[in-house]
């Protein structure tokens, strides 16, 4: 269906990237609200439906990946992820700031146990709204292992992260969350 929208031209692609950021959305709201970080939840991503991320969206839709990725490859830069970025506390690039250190001149800053309890439901819900019936709890995992040599994170950060995203795909969901 999702590919169908693209063919649709620009009304499809609107309805498509509006229905894939409302559902994962509320995948996420979903899982926080079980972790009991219900605001949270519902403030999610609200940056998601402002011009300067909506637009930019509709225009690289695809349907089985960020459009982040696509204005990236077309525009050399994706202005909707620097903008979403900015103004989520649930990524970690959003806690980088300039290092005290001499061996980097950026560094993670380590995020509050409740923004990196939200980025895991958040990389849980993007790999469930892209894979859809494909979807196994290892995705996440694989997803994070894929890029995790160019992110700049706190190392305590880092491996509570990593520890979740393991326990998902070794023991499932429920697990996991009962965990967290």
């Amino acid at each position: 269906m999702k590919s169908e929208a693209r063919r649709r031209g620009p009304l499809g692609r609107f309805w498509g990237h509006l229905t894939t950021i409302t559902y994962h959305k509320w995948l996420v709201f979903c899982y926080c609200r079980r972790l009991g970080l219900w605001r949270q939840g519902l403030a999610h991503d609200l940056s998601k439906y402002s011009p300067a991320e909506f637009w930019p969206g509709v225009k690289y839709f695809q349907g089985n990946r960020s459009p982040n990725d696509a204005q990236r490859k077309a525009e050399g830069c994706s202005t909707a992820w620097l903008h979403h970025k900015g103004r989520n506390r649930h990524h970690m690039e959003y806690w980088i700031d300039y290092s005290t250190g001499s061996d980097a001149p950026l560094s993670g800053m380590r995020m509050p146990e409740k923004y990196v309890a939200e980025m895991f439901c958040d990389r849980l819900a993007a790999c469930q709204n892209y894979n859809g019936a494909a979807y196994k709890d290892s995705d996440a995992y694989d997803y994070y292992m894929r890029s995790r040599s160019h992110y700049v994170m706190h190392p305590q950060t880092q491996a509570l992260l990593e520890k979740l995203l393991i326990m998902l795909r070794d023991e499932g969901q429920p697990a996991t969350f009962a965990y967290i």
